[in-house]
């Protein structure tokens, strides 16, 4: 059977093993809900000789049913092999890693761009993604005349790198071809499952699936490289436990059957590595004695509690936590092993605060150890504190909505009204209760909306009328009104102004730009003179690019008086390290404020989710800021 196109193949494949909605189904296939429809009805047409058809599942989504199971099993035996060419650009930046990281020869770029289908120029653009990549593990490209590029690098440095993408790649899509039949020897990884589970099993070690899944593809990749002739360098594996070094001796003996050659010692010691860079520490914190361990945990929790008054030296449960992962972290950062965090970027913004304490802290103690953390390594420690965060404290500021009630019924009535809204709506806030008299007489209202059993006229503010007992249609009215979100416009109001925001329509580089921002604020009084190198520090430890050319560059620790934002608007753009920043919003946020300030980085991811710095950038002055800002806000 021949697909009339490549998204009815795709769709082919997606439905065989699972059901799925018609609307996951158009969102993976970036089409339609109708166009799927469609699509069904085509293949459903195809099969029809087949003995299957795509049925709809009222609740469920459309799944395959095969009413005869042999002539089914024919079609699927008589499907031919797709011919692996990569169809994408990302596609064909993994393409070209694995045949550079593979190949015994060198390479040329007419002879891919021929096999692939695509023009030279394409692949050249590909090539700076792919340089990029290799040079993160000391890895380099070499062009000789007539014969193509060639990849150089020591052998921990290709298996590292192949291994890593293989991982990310079959996290994502574990059919992926790259992952199943290009890049490893066929049927390697499969045998390797049961040597594994077996001698984890053996050797009481745990790894999570994540961890297993990574030391299985290494194992791959050393089979493959060990036996095309590329075995590692003498190297020593130090202060290893006993079922380590057991489970690396026996993992090694199966990797030198499979891969038909004798093993060296340095083998052995570098899977001792793996193992313990991710296996899951299940002894009691007490009986875990190296010193950076404790240190740095200790370090954290302190420097945490010290600049920006968190207290979460007594939980007991992080301390554990952080302790049992830095044990392993350490082994990674001295053995420079790298771990992927395929949730970094939502960590940055899921957990602001934490990042930022975090990175901060250790920071402070990288001045005083020889290890580099990585902002990978870091993720992982952003995660145990965020969570240590949420167990003590709201971190997780959020204005309530603020009511007034108006009632003329006498106090029974009103504490009857008050507890339906607590029971119904327990995060709004009835602020006072007045009679129609002094609701007339008030010349402003203050709260958010007013919820009244009198027919009143409105006073720049929502109002809501109900009866004494409330009707589930008067509830959903106020609903509505309770779940606008309130915060995020109320933070744009409180710490934004006219006074701080510019435009700059000159060149200006980064340094001058701080030393001015933060000159004017000295003057005024938010901040102290060491704030501008705390903000110059904070910026050479990782940029504070938020992405789509929003920065948010700010302090390290907590060290303005009073919180406010300065906004930037920069259309011409501001070098901001490899990249370039058109929107700038300098963060002075104190002490006092910091928990409830917390909001504001909602208020930036939003503009970002948005894509929102376009409009952002064509603002001239603070109302159309403020006006385009209200409207991403609303939208979201």
């Amino acid at each position: 059977m021949r697909f009339p196109n490549q998204r009815l193949a795709q769709l082919f494949d997606l439905l065989q093993n699972e059901t799925l909605p018609q609307d996951e189904l158009a969102q993976r296939l970036s089409v339609s809900t109708r166009t799927v429809r469609a699509d069904i009805t085509a293949l459903n047409a195809l099969l029809a000789g087949h003995g299957a058809q795509f049925i709809l599942s009222r609740g469920n989504g459309y799944q395959l049913k095969i009413d005869d199971a042999i002539r089914y099993q024919s079609l699927q035996d008589s499907r031919p092999s797709a011919l692996r060419i990569p169809r994408t650009g990302q596609e064909r930046v993994h393409y070209l890693v694995v045949r550079f990281l593979t190949s015994a020869f060198s390479l040329k770029l007419e002879d891919l761009a021929d096999e692939w289908f695509v023009s030279r120029a394409t692949l050249q653009n590909d090539m700076v993604e792919v340089r990029e990549g290799f040079q993160r593990y000391n890895l380099t490209l070499e062009t000789r005349p007539r014969h193509g590029m060639k990849l150089f690098g020591s052998e921990m440095s290709v298996r590292a790198c192949l291994t890593d993408l293989l991982w990310e790649l079959a996290q994502q899509d574990s059919l992926n071809p790259l992952v199943t039949e290009i890049a490893l020897n066929a049927g390697v990884p499969e045998q390797l499952v049961a040597v594994l589970h077996d001698t984890l099993t053996r050797h009481h070690i745990r790894l999570t699936d994540e961890g297993e899944l990574f030391v299985r593809l290494y194992c791959a990749v050393a089979v493959r490289r060990i036996s095309e002739g590329y075995p590692l360098p003498e190297f020593n594996a130090e202060d290893v436990e006993d079922n380590v070094r057991g489970a690396a001796r026996d993992i090694a003996a199966a990797i030198s059957q499979l891969a038909d050659k004798v093993l060296s010692p340095s083998e052995e010691n570098w899977l001792c590595v793996h193992i313990a860079a991710r296996q899951i520490q299940e002894i009691a914190p007490s009986a875990i004695n190296a010193d950076d361990d404790e240190a740095l945990v200790n370090y954290i929790l302190r420097y945490i509690n010290t600049h920006y008054n968190y207290n979460l030296l007594n939980d007991a449960q992080l301390h554990a936590d952080l302790l049992t992962h830095i044990k392993t972290m350490i082994t990674r950062v001295r053995y420079q092993i790298m771990i992927p965090n395929p949730l970094l970027d939502n960590i940055k913004q899921h957990y602001p605060m934490a990042w930022d304490m975090t990175l901060a802290a250790v920071s402070g103690w990288g001045k005083y150890t020889p290890y580099v953390i990585s902002e990978n390594e870091i993720g992982f420690l952003v995660l145990h504190i965020g969570v240590g965060l949420e167990r003590h404290y709201n971190v997780g500021y959020q204005r309530q909505p603020r009511v007034l009630l108006v009632c003329d019924a006498g106090n029974a009535m009103a504490r009857m009204i008050e507890a339906v809204l607590q029971r119904k709506y327990p995060q709004v806030e009835v602020t006072r209760t007045v009679t129609l008299r002094e609701y007339e007489l008030a010349d402003s209202i203050g709260e958010d909306f007013v919820i009244s059993t009198a027919r009143i006229s409105e006073k720049a503010k929502p109002v809501v009328l109900i009866a004494p007992f409330p009707t589930d249609y008067q509830l959903e009215q106020i609903g509505k009104l309770v779940l606008v979100d309130r915060t995020r416009p109320w933070m744009l109001e409180k710490y934004f102004d006219a006074d701080h925001f510019r435009v700059i329509d000159s060149n200006m580089d980064r340094q001058t730009l701080f030393q001015e921002l933060c000159g004017q604020l000295r003057e005024e009084g938010f901040v102290d003179a060491e704030f501008l190198d705390s903000v110059v520090e904070r910026e050479a430890i990782v940029s504070t690019m938020l992405g789509d050319g929003i920065a948010l560059p700010h302090s390290l620790g907590l060290l303005a008086q009073k919180t406010v934002v300065y906004t930037v608007l920069a259309p011409q753009g501001i070098k901001w390290g490899d990249e370039t920043a058109h929107v700038i919003f300098l963060l002075a946020i104190s002490k006092s404020e910091y928990e409830e300030a917390m909001a504001i980085y909602d208020i930036f991811v939003t503009f970002l989710r948005e894509r929102a710095m376009t409009r952002l950038c064509g603002c001239r002055d603070f109302a159309e800021f403020k006006t385009v800002a209200m409207e991403s806000l609303s939208r979201f």
